[in-house]
């Protein structure tokens, strides 16, 4: 399938400031997951693995937080204590550009699919839209740490606050995010329904609700329609 560019120009009413966006999707690709707590990222993640390995397409996967030796570190303390809200944006930021650096960056010089749970956009919604941080400051930030780099497609899991909250309590390994108050994820998800309408060349709303194999369907057929 041949791979399409649109030629778009970036809307900055929002006040962030865009990046040097690549818009092909074709491997080498970086794909990026995003959306709440509880939205179904991970499997969805392991799904869309699936589904181009049968292709015959190379594929990695990685996390943020996590991802590397020293990410899975910065993952344990972020997740498991207390750090402080600046601290908290500091270790997120921290983590990614070690993943920048030992595995999305070789993997797409590897000719390979690099698929990510969770990357800028996260941050952007979760210590911007949740913590209160400037966003464009957080920008800024990624510029320094992580260059141009930006994802050729993004995917953000749309999934009603109240319900991905609950499911993210049901989860055996939940983390202390889990125990933000309901007004919280949702200035999460306003964030994340920003950015998509914000940045539509790249970003794509997948509606969560439904069964995994429902939203399996609907995450295939958005990287198609790019591909």
């Amino acid at each position: 399938m041949a791979a399409r560019t649109r030629a778009i120009v970036p809307d900055r009413s929002a006040g962030i400031k865009p990046l040097n966006y690549n818009f092909e999707v074709k491997p080498p690709a970086f794909i990026t997951f995003e959306g709440l707590d509880g939205c179904g990222k991970t499997t969805q993640i392991e799904r869309l693995a699936g589904y181009l390995r049968s292709r015959g397409e190379p594929v990695m996967v990685t996390r943020e937080p996590g991802g590397t030796g020293i990410g899975e570190r910065i993952r344990e303390v972020v997740l498991g204590q207390q750090p402080a809200p600046a601290a908290e944006l500091a270790l997120m930021c921290a983590s990614r550009a070690q993943s920048v650096e030992e595995i999305i960056r070789p993997g797409l010089a590897a000719g390979a699919w690099v698929l990510c749970d969770r990357f800028h956009d996260a941050t952007e919604a979760y210590q911007g839209g949740g913590r209160g941080f400037d966003r464009e400051a957080i920008a800024a930030l990624h510029r320094v740490l992580c260059g141009d780099l930006q994802p050729n497609l993004t995917l953000i899991l749309d999934l009603d606050p109240r319900l991905a909250l609950a499911r993210a309590r049901r989860l055996p390994a939940a983390s202390r995010f889990e125990a933000e108050s309901e007004v919280f994820f949702a200035r999460v998800a306003a964030v994340y329904r920003e950015i998509a309408a914000r940045e539509p060349w790249r970003c794509r709303l997948i509606p969560a609700e439904g069964t995994i194999d429902e939203v399996a369907g609907r995450v295939r057929e958005a990287v198609d329609d790019v591909d």
